[in-house]
């Protein structure tokens, strides 16, 4: 049995058709998938992002570590915050992607869904007389996202606190009679986002009061036509530990000022004086037919790659995809085919993002 998100329930009685696509279930949509999506792109749309787990760290060697470990620039993060960065292994390739958030007294690592044992484990194995701790807190907190142009100006609303522009900076505010950590996203979805961090237990109260507030519940289906226009890449499906840090789109994960990291030799050098054989791309089909993830990228009589990710795009009104396309047919505006079932669906490779 699949696990459940703590608001399960009051998704279920907002109308809510679920899928489990990594064990846990989460809102597929709630009845009309494209008035979901235009709720972000026009307004305000509110999506539980508690299937994403946390992993909190302490001690006060803490920021020099991850510094060490991560693509990022950790040292560099003030209390109030935060980043993207990557673990890499010795031959530049991914091991995780990570959203850091600096506080005070500790860091908190936001991972994608199943990941926290694993990010732990991984980055424990490289800890040796430094005074740091991790420990999986994904139980204790929930996270909620307020997504569209309007997010911002709705959580300074309810919360009376200005959510800053700098991406992953955080504030603390109250929501509902309860504490929050407001954090402004970086726009994954293309649009204005506003994470809220709070206790697994305070959930209800604050999902209740943005929906009475007007922000309008947002399922899956929605969410990935937002990411895939935007190009984000998503771990597990376009980016996996055979994936070097350079073939997908590097820039919101890497300091090339920071000094030393696992993985930093790889990565400059193919900056400096290489290349990589692939590239994460768009892929936009004619048609209407949504292909499969790992569904073939063919031309010339050869297969040239692999969809990753692909939805329909309620905003260009057709299949849309995101593949590791090898480098001699990555160029934007290259035409391709890409197999549907048993027939080859003739697609352009895009540039990232898709809309802007």
């Amino acid at each position: 049995m699949p696990e459940r998100l703590p608001l399960h329930d009051l998704h279920a009685a907002a109308g809510a058709v679920f899928v489990a696509p990594c064990g846990i279930e989460v809102p597929r949509h709630y009845g009309d998938a494209g008035a979901e999506y235009a709720a972000v792109r026009q307004g305000v749309g509110l999506v539980d992002r508690s299937d994403h787990e946390l992993v909190e760290v302490t001690g006060r060697d803490r920021a020099a570590f991850h510094h060490a470990m991560l693509s990022n620039d950790i040292k560099g993060l003030a209390p109030g915050q935060g980043c993207r960065a990557a673990f890499l292994d010795a031959h530049g390739k991914v091991q995780e992607l990570v959203v850091v958030w600096a506080m005070d007294d500790r860091i908190l690592l936001v991972v994608p869904p199943g990941r926290a044992a694993r990010v732990a484990e991984g980055l424990e194995a490289y800890l040796f007389s430094e005074k740091a701790a991790l420990r999986d807190v994904t139980g204790e907190r929930a996270l909620l996202e307020l997504a569209g142009p309007d997010a911002p100006r709705a959580a300074a609303g309810l919360t009376g606190v200005e959510v800053p522009e700098r991406p992953w900076a955080h504030v603390p505010a109250t929501l509902a009679g309860g504490p929050v950590t407001l954090v402004r996203g970086d726009g994954e979805t293309g649009e204005a986002e506003v994470w809220i961090d709070l206790p697994a237990r305070h959930a209800v109260r604050a999902w209740q009061a943005l929906v009475a507030a007007g922000a309008r519940p947002v399922g899956l289906d929605a969410r990935e036509s937002l990411r895939i226009e935007a190009g984000t890449p998503r771990f597990g499906h376009d980016v996996d530990r055979t994936v070097l840090l350079p073939e997908i789109p590097l820039e919101p994960f890497v300091s090339y000022t920071k000094g030393c990291y696992i993985g930093q030799e790889v990565v400059v050098r193919i900056r400096d004086r290489g290349h990589v054989n692939r590239r994460l791309r768009g892929l936009a089909l004619e048609g209407e037919a949504v292909p499969s993830v790992g569904a073939a990228v063919e031309a010339d009589g050869q297969e040239v790659g692999r969809v990753t990710s692909a939805a329909w795009s309620f905003g260009l009104k057709r299949p849309i995809a995101l593949g590791l396309v090898r480098r001699s047919h990555a160029e934007p505006g290259t035409a391709v085919a890409v197999r549907v079932d048993d027939r080859r669906v003739p697609a352009t490779v895009a540039a990232l993002p898709f809309a802007r």
